[in-house]
């Protein structure tokens, strides 16, 4: 639901198809159903199944998953665009962690190439802003006391990296788009986690306590 309201909140303030963008969000992880367990918002308390795997296995499952939902949506008979949006939401990004823990397991160093998503980039930009909020939920649903300047700052990085990482590309996201989609998915954020938010109030009546 959060992807939803991020994308389609952010998508109509440049002027794109926020319907769109929601019901893609709705779609978009379809493919983690075929091994939900290796995906962290699905283990709960249970032990992790990446510990006990190589990190060239942990990379061929999590990067299955935008094709596996994209396979999946055809035999739906899903539209089209929904079905793009769920094969490029993670575009061509580089899988860090298993990437650096591959590398400090071997004694040749690994290229970036063997653990980024093989593609394509978002080529719309709603697939672009639904990329963004998929990436933006995650990060702020395990942050700590968030607070609104640490939200910005999050959602900020996000699209700065992703941007130099070149994701933007073939999207034809401006970057004044880019700044507007930053504005808009902080509005929602501080909608949607308005009492998980400590606010500038809430910390110094914290410090008067001591």
């Amino acid at each position: 639901m959060v992807v939803g309201n991020l994308s389609e909140g952010a998508c109509e303030v440049i002027g794109e198809n926020g319907l769109l963008a929601r019901v893609a969000s709705y779609y978009h992880d379809l493919g983690k159903t075929k091994r939900p367990h290796f995906f962290i918002e699905n283990q709960m308390k249970m032990e992790n199944p990446h510990d006990k795997i190589s990190p060239q296995l942990s990379r061929t499952i999590i990067t299955a998953h935008p094709y596996d939902g994209a396979e999946m949506l055809r035999e739906y008979k899903m539209p089209k665009e929904i079905i793009d949006i769920a094969e490029q939401h993670h575009g061509t990004s580089l899988l860090k962690y298993f990437y650096h823990k591959a590398n400090q397991e071997s004694e040749q160093e690994i290229p970036e190439s063997q653990f980024r998503y093989p593609g394509p980039k978002p080529q719309t930009k709603v697939s672009a802003i639904v990329a963004i909020a998929d990436s933006v939920e995650a990060a702020v649903r395990s942050m700590q006391k968030p607070t609104l300047d640490k939200i910005e700052s999050l959602v900020r990085k996000i699209i700065r990296d992703k941007l130099e990482d070149g994701q933007f590309d073939e999207s034809d996201l401006t970057l004044k788009e880019l700044d507007q989609v930053a504005l808009s998915m902080c509005e929602t954020l501080k909608g949607t986690f308005h009492q998980r938010i400590e606010y500038p109030e809430d910390l110094k009546g914290k410090g008067d306590k001591k």
